[in-house]
C-alpha cells in the first residue's frame, strides 16, 4: 500500500474552519487507498504569540524553556487534527515528536533531527489510523523537548516521509505551488510545474519563502518528490524532484534578498591564510555570509567584499575589527543599502550567454553593479537597494519568466517509481551520525581553466555587459564570474576561461580595457578551480570556511571565490591544484565517505 505525508503549515489550520478542510483532505487521500501521516503545526500566528507572552515574562527567556512553551502550539493542532477526522468518521491517532521518536541533538531553539522511530507510526497505520504528527518538535537524549527552528515543521514532513519510504510528500500552504518570483513582489509571477531539488535549494535560501532550504536538503538527501500544493483549492500545485524532466527554461526564477549589506576590507596581505583569518571569527559567531569577492592582488595586497544580512553587519564588524589591525588592513564604510537579486536555472550550465543577457537587460535599464558572483546555476549581482525591485522585474522579464505556462499534467502521477526507492543505505547511516549531517557529494579539481582580470573598471552602468557580449560574441565559454568592489566608483572584474581560448579572450578583454578607460589586463594561463559539493551546505555553514581553513593549512593561497547552496569554488595558483585537492579530501573526509 502506498504511502503519503501531508503538511499543514499555521495558516492551514489557523481555525476550526481549515483544521475540517484539512481533515476532510486526508480522509480523501486515505479513501483512495493510501495511508495518511499528517504533520501540523500550530495554529495561525500561535507562534508569533507565545513568543510575545514569553518575551513579557523574560527579555531573554531560556532556550530551553522556549521549547517547552512554543512545542505545545502543535500538540493543540494535532488533538484538534484528530478530534476532526474522528468527527468524519475515520480512526486517527496524535503524536507528540517525542511519542514518534524524533531524535534529536540539544540545541535549543534551532535542534538538528539525528533519527526517527517508524516502530509506532507503523504499526498505527497498518491498523487503519491516519497518524497526526505535530511538526517543529522533537527531543534530546536527556528527553528534554526541543524545537527545530525556522521551516521545522516542512522538515519533520520530508524527514518523516524519508523514512517511511513515502511516496510522496504533499506540502499544503495558502499559496498555488511555487512561483518563478516571490508574487507578492512581482503580480506577473507564475507558477512552475516543476523544479530541481538544486534550484529549489537556491530559491528558498534566497528568501522564496514556500519552503526552508533544510526541508529541501533532507527531499535531495533522500529523494523524496516533494508536492508544493494549495490549502484552499485542488489546484495542481508544484513538484520539487530530482530531475524537472524536459524543461527549456534556461532560467526557472529569480529572488530579491532585500536587506543586504557589504563589507569591504582593503589592502590586506595576498598571502595564504588571510580569507580564513578573516572569516573564522564571522563563522564561530555563526553570521551568514553570503556573497563573497576578492580582487586581484595589486602589489601584494588585496581586497574582499562579502555581504551578509544588514542586522548582522555590526557584529560582523566588531568580530574582522581587530584581525584587521593585525594583518595590517582597512575597512571601507559599510554599505547598508543594498540588494541582491539573483537568477536561477539548471540550464545554465549547458547554455553560454546567460549572465550577458542578464548584464545586458540590467545595464539597458540604467541599473548599476556593484558585485557579481556566478556559480554553475545561479547569477547573483548587488544592487542598489532603490533599485532592487527594478533589477528583480528587469531579470524576470529578459528571460520570459513571466510567460511560464504551468502544465498540470506534468504533476498527476507523482508516485515514486520503483527506481527512486527509498535510499535505506544512507538512512540506515544518517541514522547513526545523525540525519542531518552533512553529506559531500564530489570534491574535484578542473585545472583546464586560466585567469583574466580587466582593472580598476569605471563602475557605471552597462560595462560588464558591453565586456561579456564581446566575449560571448567571440565564441569564447566564461566560466566564473566576479566582479569585486575596490572603491564607490571603481571596481575589478575577474573570470576564467578555457585556457585554449585564453588568447582570444585576452585580445577582447584588452578591447574592452582600452575602450572604457581601464587601468589595463592582467592574467595567469595556469589556474586550478577546486570544488565543493554537497547536501546541507545551506544549514550547515562551515563548508566554506572548513575550505579556507584546509588551504591555508597547506600554505595555499587563494585567488577567487564562488559560492551556492550546493557548491563551494575556489581558485588556487595552477601549481597547487593537486595538493589543493588532496587537503579538501582529507579535511571533508568523514562528511564524503559512502
Amino acid at each position: 500500500m502506498s504511502l503519503v505525508v501531508q503538511k499543514f503549515g499555521g495558516t492551514s489550520v489557523a481555525d476550526s474552519e481549515k483544521i475540517l478542510a484539512a481533515a476532510r483532505k486526508a480522509v480523501r487521500a486515505h479513501q483512495q487507498g493510501h495511508q495518511v501521516v499528517m504533520v501540523v503545526s500550530a495554529m495561525g500566528k500561535n507562534t508569533d504569540t507565545l513568543i510575545a507572552l514569553a518575551n513579557e515574562i523574560n527579555e531573554k527567556p531560556p532556550a530551553r524553556e522556549m521549547d517547552m512553551l512554543l512545542s505545545t502550539g502543535e500538540q493543540v493542532s494535532v488533538a484538534l487534527m484528530a478530534m476532526a477526522i474522528h468527527s468524519l468518521g475515520y480512526k486517527a491517532v496524535s503524536l507528540t515528536g517525542a511519542q514518534i521518536g524524533i531524535k534529536t541533538d540539544s540545541s535549543h531553539t534551532k535542534a538538528r533531527i539525528h533519527s526517527i522511530s517508524t516502530d509506532r507510526m507503523k504499526a498505527l497505520l497498518d491498523e487503519g489510523n491516519i497518524v497526526i504528527a505535530a511538526g517543529f518538535q522533537g527531543i534530546d537524549d536527556n528527553f528534554n523537548i526541543t524545537t527545530l527552528g525556522r521551516g521545522g515543521s516542512d522538515t519533520t514532513a520530508v524527514a518523516l516521509a524519508a523514512v517511511l519510504g513515502a511516496d510522496q510528500c504533499e506540502i499544503y500552504t495558502d499559496v498555488d505551488g511555487i512561483y518563478t518570483t516571490d508574487p507578492r513582489v512581482l503580480p506577473e509571477a507564475c507558477i512552475v510545474s516543476r523544479v530541481c531539488y538544486d534550484e529549489m535549494l537556491e530559491l528558498a535560501s534566497l528568501g522564496a519563502g514556500v519552503m526552508h532550504s533544510r526541508s529541501i536538503e533532507f527531499g535531495k538527501k533522500f529523494n523524496v518528490p516533494i508536492h508544493v500544493r494549495s490549502s484552499l483549492s485542488d489546484s495542481p500545485g508544484s513538484l520539487i524532484v530530482d530531475d524537472a524532466g524536459t524543461s527549456s527554461m534556461v532560467v526557472s526564477g529569480a529572488a530579491l534578498t532585500r536587506d543586504e549589506a557589504m563589507i569591504s576590507v582593503l589592502e590586506v596581505p595576498d598571502v595564504p591564510g588571510t580569507i580564513y583569518r578573516i572569516f573564522a571569527p564571522i563563522a564561530d559567531r555563526k553570521i551568514t555570509v553570503d556573497m563573497i569577492v576578492q580582487n586581484v592582488a595589486d602589489d601584494g595586497k588585496t581586497n574582499i567584499s562579502f555581504t551578509l544580512p544588514r542586522d548582522e553587519a555590526e557584529e560582523a564588524v566588531a568580530v574582522i575589527t581587530p584581525v584587521l589591525e593585525e594583518l595590517g588592513g582597512r575597512m571601507a564604510p559599510v554599505d547598508s543599502n543594498v540588494s541582491k537579486v539573483s537568477a536561477v536555472g539548471l540550464g545554465m550550465a549547458e547554455e553560454a550567454g546567460v549572465a550577458k543577457r542578464m548584464f545586458r537587460a540590467l545595464a539597458n535599464s540604467e541599473i548599476n553593479l556593484e558585485l557579481i558572483t556566478t556559480s554553475e546555476i545561479k547569477i547573483s549581482v548587488l544592487v542598489s537597494r532603490e533599485s532592487a525591485l527594478d533589477s528583480l522585474r528587469t531579470i524576470h522579464g529578459e528571460f520570459k519568466l513571466d510567460e511560464v505556462k504551468s502544465d498540470p499534467t506534468t504533476n498527476s502521477e507523482l508516485i515514486r517509481s520503483p527506481e527512486q526507492a527509498s535510499p535505506v543505505e544512507v538512512i540506515k547511516r544518517l541514522q547513526v551520525i545523525g540525519m542531518e549531517s552533512l553529506i559531500i557529494d564530489d570534491i574535484s579539481l578542473d585545472d583546464t581553466q586560466s585567469r583574466i582580470t580587466i582593472c580598476k573598471i569605471p563602475n557605471e552602468p552597462g560595462l560588464a555587459a558591453s565586456l561579456f557580449e564581446q566575449i560571448a560574441g567571440d565564441g569564447v565559454f566564461v566560466d566564473m564570474i566576479v566582479q569585486s568592489h575596490n572603491s564607490e566608483k571603481i571596481a575589478d572584474i575577474t573570470f576564467t576561461v578555457p585556457r585554449d581560448q585564453l588568447t582570444r579572450a585576452l585580445a577582447v578583454a584588452e578591447k574592452a580595457s582600452s575602450e572604457h578607460g581601464c587601468e589595463g589586463v592582467v592574467h595567469k594561463q595556469s589556474i586550478a578551480k577546486l570544488s565543493v559539493s554537497g547536501i546541507g551546505m545551506r544549514s550547515h555553514t562551515g563548508v566554506a570556511i572548513g575550505s579556507f581553513e584546509a588551504l591555508s593549512r597547506a600554505g595555499i593561497n587563494v585567488e577567487m571565490i564562488s559560492t551556492s547552496e550546493v557548491r563551494v569554488n575556489v581558485v588556487v595558483d595552477g601549481d597547487d591544484g593537486e595538493k589543493g585537492l588532496a587537503c579538501l579530501h582529507d579535511r571533508f573526509a568523514e562528511e564524503l565517505g559512502s
